[in-house]
Protein backbone atom coordinates (compact mmCIF):
# COMPACT_ATOMS: atom_id res chain seq x y z
CA UNK A 1 0.00 0.00 0.00
CA UNK A 2 1.73 3.57 -1.26
CA UNK A 3 -0.82 5.49 -0.09
CA UNK A 4 -1.05 4.80 3.74
CA UNK A 5 1.45 6.01 6.01
CA UNK A 6 3.07 2.63 7.04
CA UNK A 7 5.98 2.67 10.56
CA UNK A 8 9.37 2.06 8.57
CA UNK A 9 9.99 0.79 11.73
CA UNK A 10 7.91 -2.57 10.44
CA UNK A 11 8.63 -1.74 6.32
CA UNK A 12 12.07 -1.09 6.50
CA UNK A 13 14.56 -2.31 9.77
CA UNK A 14 12.67 -4.91 12.51
CA UNK A 15 13.10 -8.75 11.79
CA UNK A 16 9.71 -10.64 11.02
CA UNK A 17 9.72 -12.56 14.27
CA UNK A 18 10.10 -9.37 16.25
CA UNK A 19 7.11 -7.83 14.41
CA UNK A 20 5.08 -11.04 14.85
CA UNK A 21 5.78 -10.80 18.31
CA UNK A 22 3.02 -7.58 18.56
CA UNK A 23 0.97 -8.57 15.99
CA UNK A 24 -2.86 -8.76 16.36
CA UNK A 25 -2.81 -12.40 15.76
CA UNK A 26 0.08 -12.92 18.34
CA UNK A 27 -2.45 -11.05 21.22
CA UNK A 28 -5.34 -12.33 20.12
CA UNK A 29 -3.88 -16.24 20.21
CA UNK A 30 -2.60 -15.46 23.65
CA UNK A 31 -5.81 -13.67 24.80
CA UNK A 32 -7.58 -17.44 24.32
CA UNK A 33 -4.33 -19.02 25.82
CA UNK A 34 -5.50 -16.69 28.45
CA UNK A 35 -9.11 -17.29 28.95
CA UNK A 36 -8.38 -21.23 28.96
CA UNK A 37 -5.63 -20.94 31.67
CA UNK A 38 -8.40 -19.42 33.54
CA UNK A 39 -10.81 -21.82 32.80
CA UNK A 40 -8.81 -24.72 33.76
CA UNK A 41 -7.89 -22.88 37.26
CA UNK A 42 -11.49 -22.26 37.60
CA UNK A 43 -12.30 -25.92 37.43
CA UNK A 44 -8.86 -27.18 39.17
CA UNK A 45 -10.47 -24.95 42.26
CA UNK A 46 -13.97 -26.34 42.71
CA UNK A 47 -16.00 -23.73 39.94
CA UNK A 48 -19.24 -25.40 38.14
CA UNK A 49 -16.59 -25.63 34.51
CA UNK A 50 -16.41 -28.81 33.12
CA UNK A 51 -13.31 -30.24 31.45
CA UNK A 52 -16.11 -30.65 28.14
CA UNK A 53 -16.25 -26.87 28.09
CA UNK A 54 -11.97 -26.35 28.55
CA UNK A 55 -11.84 -29.03 25.81
CA UNK A 56 -14.06 -26.94 23.38
CA UNK A 57 -12.06 -24.02 24.40
CA UNK A 58 -8.72 -25.52 23.77
CA UNK A 59 -10.30 -27.52 20.18
CA UNK A 60 -10.81 -23.41 18.91
CA UNK A 61 -7.73 -21.83 20.59
CA UNK A 62 -6.42 -21.07 17.27
CA UNK A 63 -8.66 -20.66 14.43
CA UNK A 64 -9.90 -16.73 15.76
CA UNK A 65 -13.05 -15.99 13.50
CA UNK A 66 -11.49 -12.54 12.97
CA UNK A 67 -14.73 -11.63 11.30
CA UNK A 68 -17.07 -12.40 13.62
CA UNK A 69 -14.93 -10.07 16.65
CA UNK A 70 -14.53 -7.36 13.90
CA UNK A 71 -18.31 -7.25 13.25
CA UNK A 72 -19.12 -7.41 16.98
CA UNK A 73 -16.92 -4.38 17.66
CA UNK A 74 -18.77 -1.83 15.38
CA UNK A 75 -21.71 -2.75 17.74
CA UNK A 76 -20.17 -3.29 21.30
CA UNK A 77 -17.18 -0.84 20.80
CA UNK A 78 -14.89 -3.15 23.14
CA UNK A 79 -12.03 -5.39 21.55
CA UNK A 80 -12.02 -7.45 24.28
CA UNK A 81 -15.75 -8.36 24.98
CA UNK A 82 -16.22 -8.27 21.00
CA UNK A 83 -13.61 -11.52 21.54
CA UNK A 84 -15.48 -12.85 24.16
CA UNK A 85 -18.20 -13.49 22.03
CA UNK A 86 -16.37 -14.37 18.74
CA UNK A 87 -14.69 -16.98 20.89
CA UNK A 88 -18.04 -18.34 22.50
CA UNK A 89 -19.72 -18.38 19.08
CA UNK A 90 -17.23 -20.93 17.75
CA UNK A 91 -17.40 -22.77 21.30
CA UNK A 92 -21.43 -22.90 22.43
CA UNK A 93 -21.09 -24.71 25.26
CA UNK A 94 -18.11 -22.69 27.21
CA UNK A 95 -19.87 -19.66 26.07
CA UNK A 96 -21.06 -18.54 29.28
CA UNK A 97 -17.92 -19.25 30.89
CA UNK A 98 -15.25 -17.46 29.24
CA UNK A 99 -13.76 -14.67 31.07
CA UNK A 100 -15.69 -15.58 33.88
CA UNK A 101 -14.87 -13.14 37.09
CA UNK A 102 -12.38 -11.36 34.92
CA UNK A 103 -11.80 -7.87 34.08
CA UNK A 104 -10.00 -6.43 30.47
CA UNK A 105 -6.82 -6.25 31.88
CA UNK A 106 -6.90 -9.93 32.39
CA UNK A 107 -5.90 -10.36 29.14
CA UNK A 108 -4.78 -6.78 27.91
CA UNK A 109 -2.05 -6.78 31.11
CA UNK A 110 -0.73 -10.33 30.74
CA UNK A 111 -0.41 -10.05 27.25
CA UNK A 112 1.63 -7.38 27.43
CA UNK A 113 4.44 -8.92 30.09
CA UNK A 114 3.80 -11.98 27.50
CA UNK A 115 4.88 -10.32 24.45
CA UNK A 116 7.61 -8.10 26.33
CA UNK A 117 8.70 -11.55 27.75
CA UNK A 118 8.88 -13.23 24.37
CA UNK A 119 10.80 -9.54 22.83
CA UNK A 120 12.98 -9.32 25.87
CA UNK A 121 14.17 -13.61 24.36
CA UNK A 122 14.70 -12.18 20.91
CA UNK A 123 17.08 -8.72 22.17
CA UNK A 124 18.65 -11.65 24.94
CA UNK A 125 19.57 -13.93 22.26
CA UNK A 126 21.01 -10.82 19.45
CA UNK A 127 22.95 -9.02 22.68
CA UNK A 128 24.67 -12.64 22.70
CA UNK A 129 25.22 -12.65 19.23
CA UNK A 130 26.75 -9.16 18.90
CA UNK A 131 29.27 -9.97 21.83
CA UNK A 132 30.40 -13.20 20.40
CA UNK A 133 30.90 -11.59 16.95
CA UNK A 134 32.69 -8.37 18.75
CA UNK A 135 35.36 -11.11 20.81
CA UNK A 136 36.42 -13.16 17.59
CA UNK A 137 37.27 -9.49 16.60
CA UNK A 138 38.94 -8.48 19.74
CA UNK A 139 40.48 -12.10 20.07
CA UNK A 140 42.16 -11.61 16.35
CA UNK A 141 43.43 -8.20 16.87
CA UNK A 142 44.54 -8.15 20.79
CA UNK A 143 48.15 -7.80 19.76
CA UNK A 144 47.84 -4.64 16.81
CA UNK A 145 48.96 -1.47 18.32
CA UNK A 146 46.71 1.76 17.45
CA UNK A 147 46.90 5.23 18.71
CA UNK A 148 44.12 5.93 21.31
CA UNK A 149 42.66 9.12 22.05
CA UNK A 150 40.95 10.94 24.36
CA UNK A 151 39.12 14.02 23.94
CA UNK A 152 39.82 12.67 20.22
CA UNK A 153 43.73 13.49 20.74
CA UNK A 154 46.48 11.61 20.39
CA UNK A 155 47.38 9.42 23.64
CA UNK A 156 49.30 6.70 24.58
CA UNK A 157 48.85 3.51 22.22
CA UNK A 158 46.33 0.63 23.12
CA UNK A 159 45.30 -2.00 20.53
CA UNK A 160 43.06 -2.56 18.52
CA UNK A 161 41.34 -5.61 20.44
CA UNK A 162 41.57 -3.67 23.45
CA UNK A 163 39.21 -1.23 22.23
CA UNK A 164 37.25 -3.56 21.40
CA UNK A 165 36.52 -4.77 24.79
CA UNK A 166 34.93 -1.43 26.14
CA UNK A 167 32.27 -2.54 23.38
CA UNK A 168 31.63 -5.78 24.23
CA UNK A 169 31.78 -4.51 28.08
CA UNK A 170 28.78 -2.06 27.54
CA UNK A 171 26.67 -5.51 25.68
CA UNK A 172 27.76 -7.26 28.73
CA UNK A 173 26.01 -4.49 31.19
CA UNK A 174 22.89 -4.31 29.06
CA UNK A 175 22.98 -8.26 28.89
CA UNK A 176 23.37 -8.36 32.42
CA UNK A 177 19.89 -5.67 32.53
CA UNK A 178 18.25 -7.92 30.20
CA UNK A 179 18.64 -11.20 32.37
CA UNK A 180 17.69 -9.50 35.67
CA UNK A 181 14.31 -7.80 34.00
CA UNK A 182 13.49 -11.76 32.32
CA UNK A 183 14.60 -13.18 35.56
CA UNK A 184 11.36 -10.81 37.42
CA UNK A 185 9.02 -10.66 35.23
CA UNK A 186 5.25 -11.50 36.76
CA UNK A 187 1.88 -11.51 35.37
CA UNK A 188 -0.66 -9.21 36.65
CA UNK A 189 -2.74 -12.47 37.42
CA UNK A 190 -6.30 -12.25 38.42
CA UNK A 191 -7.16 -8.90 40.14
CA UNK A 192 -10.57 -7.80 39.61
CA UNK A 193 -11.68 -4.17 38.34
CA UNK A 194 -9.34 -2.45 40.75
CA UNK A 195 -7.12 -5.19 41.87
CA UNK A 196 -9.10 -6.77 45.37
CA UNK A 197 -10.27 -9.81 43.80
CA UNK A 198 -13.72 -9.17 44.83
CA UNK A 199 -15.37 -10.99 42.01
CA UNK A 200 -13.39 -14.30 42.74
CA UNK A 201 -14.20 -13.95 46.60
CA UNK A 202 -17.51 -13.92 45.34
CA UNK A 203 -17.31 -16.89 42.89
CA UNK A 204 -15.38 -18.69 45.46
CA UNK A 205 -17.49 -18.22 48.35
CA UNK A 206 -15.35 -15.90 50.60
CA UNK A 207 -12.50 -18.47 50.52
CA UNK A 208 -9.30 -16.59 50.44
CA UNK A 209 -7.02 -19.05 50.18
CA UNK A 210 -8.86 -20.08 46.07
CA UNK A 211 -8.04 -16.46 45.41
CA UNK A 212 -4.66 -16.67 46.04
CA UNK A 213 -4.16 -19.75 44.49
CA UNK A 214 -5.84 -18.72 41.12
CA UNK A 215 -3.02 -16.19 40.78
CA UNK A 216 -0.22 -19.30 41.43
CA UNK A 217 -1.77 -21.79 39.54
CA UNK A 218 -2.47 -18.82 36.10
CA UNK A 219 1.44 -17.72 36.37
CA UNK A 220 2.09 -21.67 36.73
CA UNK A 221 0.30 -22.30 33.19
CA UNK A 222 1.73 -19.73 31.54
CA UNK A 223 5.88 -20.52 32.22
CA UNK A 224 5.40 -17.67 35.47
CA UNK A 225 6.95 -18.16 38.18
CA UNK A 226 4.39 -15.44 40.11
CA UNK A 227 2.37 -12.56 39.42
CA UNK A 228 2.56 -9.46 41.14
CA UNK A 229 1.93 -9.46 44.90
CA UNK A 230 -0.75 -6.56 44.68
CA UNK A 231 -1.74 -4.26 42.02
CA UNK A 232 -4.68 -1.76 40.64
CA UNK A 233 -6.57 -2.81 37.94
CA UNK A 234 -3.54 -2.92 36.05
CA UNK A 235 0.02 -4.07 36.52
CA UNK A 236 2.72 -1.19 37.93
CA UNK A 237 3.34 0.92 34.82
CA UNK A 238 6.86 0.90 36.26
CA UNK A 239 7.19 -2.36 34.42
CA UNK A 240 7.22 -1.14 31.41
CA UNK A 241 9.80 1.66 32.30
CA UNK A 242 12.05 -0.86 33.94
CA UNK A 243 11.97 -2.81 30.10
CA UNK A 244 12.41 0.29 28.21
CA UNK A 245 15.24 1.38 30.45
CA UNK A 246 17.09 -1.51 29.31
CA UNK A 247 16.09 -1.22 25.58
CA UNK A 248 17.59 2.89 26.45
CA UNK A 249 20.57 1.25 27.65
CA UNK A 250 21.53 -1.05 24.75
CA UNK A 251 20.88 2.20 22.77
CA UNK A 252 23.60 3.82 24.61
CA UNK A 253 26.19 0.83 23.79
CA UNK A 254 24.97 1.21 20.19
CA UNK A 255 25.59 4.48 19.44
CA UNK A 256 29.21 4.55 21.52
CA UNK A 257 29.61 1.54 19.04
CA UNK A 258 28.44 3.32 16.12
CA UNK A 259 30.12 6.45 17.04
CA UNK A 260 33.37 5.04 17.42
CA UNK A 261 33.19 3.35 14.11
CA UNK A 262 32.57 6.48 12.10
CA UNK A 263 34.86 8.12 13.42
CA UNK A 264 37.68 5.29 12.70
CA UNK A 265 36.03 5.26 9.05
CA UNK A 266 36.79 8.41 8.98
CA UNK A 267 40.45 7.90 9.49
CA UNK A 268 40.50 5.50 7.74
CA UNK A 269 41.58 2.66 9.83
CA UNK A 270 38.38 0.57 10.39
CA UNK A 271 35.20 0.29 8.45
CA UNK A 272 32.12 -0.60 8.49
CA UNK A 273 30.94 -3.58 5.61
CA UNK A 274 30.71 -2.13 2.21
CA UNK A 275 29.14 -4.34 -0.10
CA UNK A 276 30.54 -4.64 -3.70
CA UNK A 277 27.13 -3.13 -5.71
CA UNK A 278 26.86 -0.27 -2.66
CA UNK A 279 26.52 3.29 -3.20
CA UNK A 280 28.22 5.56 -1.02
CA UNK A 281 26.48 9.03 -2.34
CA UNK A 282 24.83 9.89 -5.41
CA UNK A 283 27.20 13.13 -6.26
CA UNK A 284 30.65 11.40 -4.91
CA UNK A 285 30.96 7.99 -6.34
CA UNK A 286 34.39 7.17 -4.45
CA UNK A 287 32.45 8.00 -1.21
CA UNK A 288 32.25 4.85 1.29
CA UNK A 289 29.78 6.33 4.10
CA UNK A 290 29.39 4.82 6.94
CA UNK A 291 25.68 4.07 6.83
CA UNK A 292 25.21 1.07 9.28
CA UNK A 293 26.71 2.66 11.64
CA UNK A 294 25.05 6.43 11.01
CA UNK A 295 21.35 4.16 11.01
CA UNK A 296 22.50 2.43 14.61
CA UNK A 297 22.87 5.83 16.17
CA UNK A 298 19.31 7.34 14.31
CA UNK A 299 17.45 4.49 15.96
CA UNK A 300 19.78 4.51 18.98
CA UNK A 301 18.71 8.35 19.24
CA UNK A 302 14.66 7.34 19.09
CA UNK A 303 15.00 4.57 21.39
CA UNK A 304 16.55 7.00 24.06
CA UNK A 305 14.03 9.64 23.68
CA UNK A 306 10.96 7.13 23.95
CA UNK A 307 11.79 5.66 26.87
CA UNK A 308 10.83 9.07 28.93
CA UNK A 309 7.18 7.86 27.48
CA UNK A 310 6.61 5.00 29.99
CA UNK A 311 8.41 6.94 32.30
CA UNK A 312 5.83 9.75 32.26
CA UNK A 313 2.40 7.13 32.15
CA UNK A 314 3.66 5.49 35.42
CA UNK A 315 4.36 8.87 36.96
CA UNK A 316 0.90 9.90 36.14
CA UNK A 317 -1.02 6.94 36.84
CA UNK A 318 -4.31 8.23 38.84
CA UNK A 319 -4.74 5.83 41.87
CA UNK A 320 -5.90 2.36 40.67
CA UNK A 321 -5.52 3.72 37.09
CA UNK A 322 -6.36 5.57 34.18
CA UNK A 323 -7.04 4.74 30.32
CA UNK A 324 -4.56 7.68 29.55
CA UNK A 325 -1.42 4.97 28.94
CA UNK A 326 -3.09 2.68 26.55
CA UNK A 327 -2.67 4.55 23.15
CA UNK A 328 0.58 5.73 24.53
CA UNK A 329 1.90 2.17 25.25
CA UNK A 330 0.39 1.23 22.00
CA UNK A 331 3.02 2.92 20.41
CA UNK A 332 5.68 3.33 22.73
CA UNK A 333 6.39 0.23 23.78
CA UNK A 334 6.23 -1.93 20.18
CA UNK A 335 7.91 0.54 18.32
CA UNK A 336 11.01 0.49 21.55
CA UNK A 337 11.36 -3.18 20.52
CA UNK A 338 11.26 -3.26 16.83
CA UNK A 339 14.10 -0.10 16.59
CA UNK A 340 16.26 -2.25 19.28
CA UNK A 341 15.83 -5.04 16.91
CA UNK A 342 17.05 -3.61 13.79
CA UNK A 343 19.97 -1.66 16.18
CA UNK A 344 21.42 -5.13 17.25
CA UNK A 345 20.80 -6.48 13.76
CA UNK A 346 23.02 -3.81 12.50
CA UNK A 347 25.41 -4.11 15.13
CA UNK A 348 25.92 -7.90 14.67
CA UNK A 349 26.22 -7.44 10.73
CA UNK A 350 28.70 -4.52 11.57
CA UNK A 351 30.81 -5.97 14.01
CA UNK A 352 31.01 -9.93 11.92
CA UNK A 353 32.31 -7.67 8.83
CA UNK A 354 34.98 -4.77 9.74
CA UNK A 355 37.49 -3.84 7.61
CA UNK A 356 40.77 -3.35 9.41
CA UNK A 357 43.65 -1.02 8.01
CA UNK A 358 46.89 -2.39 9.67
CA UNK A 359 48.93 -0.39 7.26
CA UNK A 360 46.97 2.77 8.20
CA UNK A 361 46.78 2.25 11.74
CA UNK A 362 50.47 1.47 12.35
CA UNK A 363 51.43 4.53 9.91
CA UNK A 364 49.18 7.52 11.95
CA UNK A 365 50.70 5.69 15.19
CA UNK A 366 54.36 5.95 13.89
CA UNK A 367 53.87 9.74 13.46
CA UNK A 368 52.68 10.26 16.58
CA UNK A 369 55.39 7.55 18.60
CA UNK A 370 58.02 10.03 18.91
CA UNK A 371 56.26 12.48 21.38
CA UNK A 372 55.29 8.98 23.36
CA UNK A 373 58.67 7.74 23.32
CA UNK A 374 60.39 10.91 25.08
CA UNK A 375 59.65 10.07 28.41
CA UNK A 376 61.47 6.70 27.65
CA UNK A 377 64.72 8.86 25.48
CA UNK A 378 64.79 11.50 28.63
CA UNK A 379 65.34 8.75 31.17
CA UNK A 380 67.79 6.73 29.48
CA UNK A 381 69.61 9.99 29.02
CA UNK A 382 69.13 10.36 32.77
CA UNK A 383 71.21 7.31 33.44
CA UNK A 384 73.98 8.40 31.27
CA UNK A 385 74.18 11.40 33.46
CA UNK A 386 72.10 14.01 31.88
CA UNK A 387 70.28 16.16 34.11
CA UNK A 388 66.36 15.45 34.33
CA UNK A 389 64.54 19.04 34.29
CA UNK A 390 67.26 20.37 31.66
CA UNK A 391 66.62 17.48 29.53
CA UNK A 392 62.88 17.90 29.86
CA UNK A 393 63.47 21.57 28.54
CA UNK A 394 64.75 20.20 25.33
CA UNK A 395 62.77 17.88 25.00
CA UNK A 396 59.43 20.38 24.81
CA UNK A 397 61.26 22.60 22.88
CA UNK A 398 62.12 19.65 20.14
CA UNK A 399 58.46 18.94 20.41
CA UNK A 400 56.63 22.11 20.19
CA UNK A 401 59.68 22.21 17.18
CA UNK A 402 58.36 19.35 15.49
CA UNK A 403 54.68 19.93 15.96
CA UNK A 404 55.19 23.10 14.49
CA UNK A 405 56.58 21.60 11.13
CA UNK A 406 53.46 18.80 11.18
CA UNK A 407 50.92 20.97 11.71
CA UNK A 408 51.58 24.49 9.87
CA UNK A 409 54.28 22.91 7.20
CA UNK A 410 52.54 19.87 6.45
CA UNK A 411 56.02 17.78 6.95
CA UNK A 412 57.35 14.73 8.78
CA UNK A 413 57.59 14.57 12.58
CA UNK A 414 61.35 15.17 13.10
CA UNK A 415 61.61 14.91 16.06
CA UNK A 416 63.67 12.07 16.77
CA UNK A 417 66.31 13.95 14.27
CA UNK A 418 66.35 16.82 16.43
CA UNK A 419 66.77 14.56 19.63
CA UNK A 420 70.02 12.50 17.69
CA UNK A 421 71.46 16.51 16.98
CA UNK A 422 71.34 17.55 20.20
CA UNK A 423 74.79 16.54 22.03
CA UNK A 424 72.58 16.92 25.46
CA UNK A 425 70.97 12.94 25.01
CA UNK A 426 73.79 11.51 23.01
CA UNK A 427 72.14 9.25 21.36
CA UNK A 428 72.00 8.02 17.55
CA UNK A 429 69.04 7.99 15.24
CA UNK A 430 69.45 4.56 14.68
CA UNK A 431 69.39 3.74 18.45
CA UNK A 432 66.10 6.33 18.95
CA UNK A 433 65.14 4.52 15.89
CA UNK A 434 64.89 1.01 17.45
CA UNK A 435 63.23 2.19 20.38
CA UNK A 436 60.05 2.79 18.35
CA UNK A 437 58.39 -0.49 18.70
CA UNK A 438 54.75 0.03 18.65
CA UNK A 439 54.43 -3.09 21.10
CA UNK A 440 56.47 -1.77 23.46
CA UNK A 441 54.36 0.97 24.50
CA UNK A 442 50.44 -0.74 24.55
CA UNK A 443 50.84 -1.59 28.14
CA UNK A 444 49.28 -4.55 29.25
CA UNK A 445 46.27 -4.06 26.45
CA UNK A 446 47.10 -7.52 24.58
CA UNK A 447 46.86 -9.10 28.66
CA UNK A 448 43.75 -7.27 29.27
CA UNK A 449 41.90 -8.38 26.28
CA UNK A 450 42.82 -12.01 26.68
CA UNK A 451 42.11 -12.13 30.35
CA UNK A 452 39.09 -10.15 29.18
CA UNK A 453 37.41 -12.72 26.86
CA UNK A 454 39.05 -16.02 29.06
CA UNK A 455 37.66 -14.49 32.32
CA UNK A 456 34.32 -12.52 31.72
CA UNK A 457 33.20 -13.04 28.83
CA UNK A 458 33.44 -16.51 28.86
CA UNK A 459 31.70 -16.32 32.07
CA UNK A 460 28.70 -14.13 31.28
CA UNK A 461 28.04 -16.45 27.79
CA UNK A 462 28.72 -20.21 29.66
CA UNK A 463 24.68 -19.84 29.73
CA UNK A 464 24.27 -19.53 26.35
CA UNK A 465 26.83 -22.35 25.02
CA UNK A 466 23.83 -24.24 23.09
CA UNK A 467 22.45 -20.90 21.29
CA UNK A 468 23.00 -20.29 17.90
CA UNK A 469 24.78 -17.39 17.00
CA UNK A 470 22.75 -14.46 14.45
CA UNK A 471 23.77 -13.70 11.53
CA UNK A 472 21.56 -10.33 10.54
CA UNK A 473 21.21 -9.29 7.26
CA UNK A 474 20.49 -5.38 6.45
CA UNK A 475 17.49 -4.75 4.77
CA UNK A 476 17.21 -1.26 2.84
Amino acid sequence: MRDTYESPLSSRYADKEMKYIFSPDKKFRTWRKLWIALAEAEHELGLAITQEQIDELKAHAEDINYEVAEEREKIVRHDVMSHVYAYGVQCPKAAGIIHLGATSCYVGDNTDVIIMTEALRIVEKKLVSAIRQLSAFAEKYKDLPTLAFTHFQPAQPTTVGKRATLWIQDLLMDLEDVRYVLQNMKLLGCKGTTGTQASFLELFEGDHEKCKQIDRLIAKKMGYDDCFAVSGQTYSRKLDSRVLNVLAGIAQSATKFSNDIRLLQHLKEIEEPFEKNQIGSSAMAYKRNPMRSERMASLSRYVMVDVLNPYITAATQWFERTLDDSANKRLSVPEAFLAVDAILNLYINVSNGLVVYDKVITSRLMNELPFMATENIMMDAVKRGGNRQELHERIREHSMAASAVVKRDGGENDLLKRIAGDPAFGVTLEELQALLRPENYVGRAPQQTEDFLRETVASALAPYADMETENAEITI
